[in-house]
C-alpha cells in the first residue's frame, strides 16, 4: 500500500508530502493525525529551521476531507469529535517551533484551505486557488480555518470569503495576503520554494524559534477563545437536514 504521507528531511528543511493525488489529496483523519504525530515528534529537532508541506501531483493540494468517510459522521458527538481531532493535527502546525509553509501545488480547497491557513506561510503555483467552500455544503469551518483565516486577513474580509464560498487566484490571494509568494508562470514550484526558503534557511534556529514563538503565542490565545464557538457552530451544521441535502445535491450532480 502506498503511504498516504511522505516525509523528508532535506538539510534544515522537514518536508511533508500529501501522497493521494488519485483522490485530490483529500484529508482521511488518519492522514491528519499522522501529519500532526510527525511534526509534534520532529519539533525537539534542532537541525530544522523549516517544515514544508506540500502534496502529490499538480492538480491539486488537498480537495478538503475524505467525502467517503465524512459521510458516516452524523451525531453531534462524532461530528464534535471529528471537529476536535481534526484541529488537535491542526494544532500541531500553529505549534511548530519554526515556521511552516505551505508550498500549494494546486487548488486548496474545504479543509484543504484549513491546512493551508493554519501554516505560517503559503507559496502558491499560478493555479492554485484557495477557496473556503465549506458554505456550499451548508456547513462552517471545522478545524480553526474561520479562525485563521481571520488573523491573516481580518474579520470583514474573512466573513466575505467565508459567506460567498469564493475560490481565490493566487494573484487576489497575494493582494489580500493569503499567500506570500507566487511562482511565475512557468516557474517550477520547487524553485520558486527554494527561493522563497532563502532568507529563512539563513536565520539561526534561535532566531526563527524566537519569531515563531511571538506569532504562535499569539495565535494559541485566540483559537483558545475562539475554537469553541467555531466547534458549537460546526456540529449545529453539519448535523442540520441542510446540510445533508447540500450534500445529496452535490453527489447527485457528480454522477
Amino acid at each position: 500500500m502506498t503511504a498516504a504521507l511522505l516525509v523528508e528531511r532535506q538539510g534544515a528543511i522537514l518536508r511533508l508530502t500529501i501522497n493521494r493525488p488519485e483522490k485530490r489529496n483529500a484529508l482521511s483523519l488518519a492522514l491528519l493525525d499522522e501529519i500532526g504525530a510527525t511534526l509534534a515528534a520532529q519539533a525537539g529537532d534542532a537541525g530544522i529551521k523549516c517544515a514544508v508541506i506540500t502534496a502529490a501531483g499538480d492538480k491539486c493540494f488537498a480537495a478538503g476531507g475524505d467525502l467517503q468517510e465524512l459521510d458516516a459522521i452524523r451525531s453531534a458527538a462524532d461530528t464534535r469529535a471529528m471537529s476536535q481531532r481534526g484541529r488537535a493535527a491542526l494544532d500541531k502546525l500553529r505549534a511548530f517551533p519554526v515556521p511552516v509553509i505551505a508550498a500549494l501545488n494546486g487548488p486548496a480547497l474545504g479543509g484543504g484551505a484549513e491546512l493551508a491557513l493554519a501554516c505560517d506561510l503559503r507559496v502558491a503555483a499560478p493555479h492554485a486557488e484557495i477557496g473556503f467552500l465549506q458554505s456550499q455544503l451548508a456547513v462552517t469551518t471545522a478545524w480553526g480555518g474561520g479562525i485563521d483565516l481571520s488573523l491573516t486577513i481580518g474579520d470583514r474580509r474573512a466573513l466575505r470569503i467565508l459567506a460567498t464560498a469564493a475560490r481565490i487566484e493566487p494573484s487576489r490571494a497575494l493582494d489580500l495576503g493569503l499567500v506570500d509568494w507566487v511562482c511565475a508562470p512557468g516557474q517550477a514550484l520547487e524553485a520558486c520554494l527554494a527561493t522563497f526558503l532563502e532568507p529563512y534557511l539563513s536565520r539561526t534556529r534561535a532566531v526563527l524559534e524566537g519569531f515563531k514563538a511571538a506569532s504562535a503565542g499569539y495565535r494559541r490565545g485566540v483559537h483558545e477563545r475562539l475554537a469553541p464557538v467555531e466547534e458549537e457552530h460546526f456540529v449545529r451544521s453539519w448535523t442540520s437536514d441542510e446540510h445533508w441535502a447540500a450534500v445529496e445535491k452535490a453527489t447527485t450532480a457528480r454522477k
